[in-house]
C-alpha cells in the first residue's frame, strides 16, 4: 500500500455513536442537522429516564462522496435517544399535531452544576425541546439501510 487510506475505501456501516460530554455531542448534533420526523415519532418515558426520537436522518457523513461520483443523497432512520433525562419541556411543538413534521437543526447541552444540564434540540421555524438531564447520555444508532433522499438534493440554509 502506497498511502493512507481514505473514508471512501472504508466498509459502509450504520452508525452506532454515543456522547458522554459537550465535545462527543458536537459530533453526533452534526450528524443528526436537517433530520426529519413527526411529531408522533418523540416518546418521554419517565420511569425509564429516557426521551427518544426515531428520525430519518441526511446521510452528511456520505454526502460529500455522493456528489463527487454523482450518486444520489442518502437518508438513513435512526434513533436519537437522551438518558438520564429528568423533565421534557418544548416551546413551538403542538404535542395534539401528531403529523406535524419537525426539521432538527442542533443539539446542544447547557451544563448545570456537578455534571447535570440541559439538553436543547432546537427545530425549524423558531421550535425547541428541552430536556432536563442528570447527565449528559445521548446515543445515535442507525436502524435502517440507507435510502434514497426523497428530494434528491442535501439540505440548504441560506446565508
Amino acid at each position: 500500500m502506497t498511502g493512507d487510506a481514505t473514508f471512501e475505501e472504508g466498509r459502509e456501516a450504520p452508525l452506532y455513536l454515543g456522547a458522554l460530554d459537550e465535545e462527543d455531542l458536537k459530533v453526533l448534533a452534526a450528524l443528526v442537522q436537517d433530520a426529519v420526523f413527526p411529531a408522533s415519532e418523540m416518546s418521554w418515558l419517565p420511569r425509564k429516564r429516557r426521551f427518544a426520537i426515531l428520525l430519518n436522518r441526511f446521510r452528511w457523513e456520505d454526502a460529500e462522496a455522493a456528489r463527487r461520483r454523482g450518486r444520489d443523497f442518502e437518508r438513513v432512520q435512526a434513533l436519537l435517544v437522551v438518558d438520564n433525562v429528568l423533565r421534557v419541556s418544548s416551546q413551538g411543538v403542538d404535542p395534539r399535531e401528531r403529523d406535524m413534521v419537525l426539521s432538527l437543526l442542533d443539539v446542544s447541552f447547557e451544563p448545570g452544576e456537578d455534571g447535570a444540564g440541559q439538553v436543547l434540540l432546537t427545530l425549524a421555524g423558531d421550535g425547541a425541546i428541552r430536556l432536563e438531564v442528570e447527565a449528559l447520555e445521548v446515543t445515535l444508532k442507525d436502524v435502517t439501510r440507507p435510502y434514497r433522499a426523497p428530494s434528491g438534493k442535501a439540505p440548504a440554509h441560506p446565508l
